[in-house]
């Protein structure tokens, strides 16, 4: 599976943003998907997750809210909106997909997603 996520920029705090990530190769099957972000100095943190039928998603708690995860199985798409930006979301966003499913727990760990995207960069001034 090849993952491609793009939609970053440069934005003002409160500004909004949606990031895509399209899947490519061997996308039959289900597959967890998630979002991660890694700000400068800092390690690659969990920010949002959705299993196959869309039915559980997670967030962490800086961005309950304010982000919302989404898919489209028919396009292989995920999708990550992102509404009142802040300086601190400032960050390369990852997209992740893990075969099979996982529960809250395992959905917020980087260690367990079989596949990376290459990032894409959010900006947000304040």
């Amino acid at each position: 599976v090849q993952l491609q996520a793009s939609g970053g920029g440069l934005v003002q705090a409160g500004d909004s943003l949606r990031l895509s990530c399209a899947a490519s190769g061997r996308t039959s099957g289900s597959y967890l998907m998630g979002w991660f972000r890694q700000a400068p100095g800092k390690e690659r943190e969990f920010v949002s997750a959705i299993n196959w039928s869309g039915s559980y998603t997670y967030y962490a708690d800086s961005v309950k809210g304010r982000f919302t995860i989404s898919k489209d199985n028919a396009k292989n798409m995920l999708y990550l909106q992102l509404n009142s930006l802040k300086p601190e979301d400032t960050a390369v966003y990852y997209c992740a997909a893990k075969t099979g499913g996982a529960g809250p727990r395992a959905s917020r760990m980087e260690s367990a997603y079989d596949y990376w995207g290459q990032g894409t960069l959010v900006t947000v001034s304040s």
